[in-house]
């Protein structure tokens, strides 16, 4: 492909970033991440422009070999690390484990949000059916929350008719690293079985953390996501994974 195709390709991948960027503000997703793909158009246009007036081939070899090798690696490590991802996208647990721990998401006025209910609907079906097992639901109080999520969580299965002895609340964690960790305090011990219920793209990082907390036998429950979320939330996970690596969570 010559620079016009390359151009003419970045700019049609432009397009679709900023379209998409669009799509997830009028949806409302929760989070600001969406603005990474008004970046990335406006990053893209850029190369485009680049490469279309050949401002490319007047900048130093050394600097361009640089800046390929630094793509080249980037590229390679995220298609590494999404396969990671997506190895976990079925996931459905073990029967009659000790417990499970809900994962916090957004709790809105009217509710647990869409990702969130997701997770808990998958709870309430492991909990129907595996009737010994303990759940800890585990979320605290974001500023546009009117409750803890744990609490949301709480009353959302509660509702739905699972037995209140059955749920432990845990209502201090901001992260999933702190989900993992508060929730193993309350459970006191890490030589029991464990299920990590969360959507598919999450069930990867959110297992390997409790993992990584001491918890000798993990699996992952997968709950459903939103497609039209999927692919922000797939880029938006790998960057929570790589802070987690360099912040030591994971292993």
């Amino acid at each position: 492909m010559g620079k016009k195709g390359m151009s003419i390709a970045c700019i049609a991948a432009a397009v679709f970033c900023l379209a998409y960027c669009v799509v997830i503000f009028r949806i409302r997703s929760g989070s600001r991440f969406y603005l990474i793909w008004a970046f990335g158009g406006v990053c893209l246009l850029g190369i485009a422009l680049v490469l279309y007036f050949g401002i490319w081939d007047r900048i130093p070899f050394m600097l361009r070999r640089i800046f390929g090798i630094t793509v080249l690696a980037g590229v390679v490590l995220f298609v590494i690390v999404e396969g990671c991802i997506i190895s976990r996208f079925h996931d459905k647990g073990k029967e009659n484990l000790d417990y499970i721990i809900v994962l916090g998401a957004q709790m809105k006025p009217a509710g647990p949000s869409a990702v969130l209910q997701f997770r808990l609907d998958a709870a309430y079906d492991y909990l129907l059916e595996n009737e010994d097992t303990i759940c800890v639901v585990s979320g605290g109080q974001g500023s546009n929350e009117p409750c803890t999520e744990a609490e949301g969580m709480y009353r959302y299965l509660t509702d739905k008719g699972i037995a209140p002895e059955r749920i432990i609340r845990e209502d201090r964690s901001t992260d999933t690293s702190e989900n993992i960790a508060y929730s193993r305090e309350l459970i006191g011990r890490t030589d029991v079985s464990v299920g990590i219920v969360t959507n598919n793209f999450h069930v990867f990082r959110g297992v390997h953390l409790a993992k990584a907390a001491g918890f000798k036998d993990v699996c992952g429950i997968s709950a459903r996501s939103n497609v039209y979320f999927q692919l922000n939330n797939m880029v938006r996970e790998f960057f929570g994974i790589m802070k987690d690596l360099v912040c030591g969570n994971l292993r």
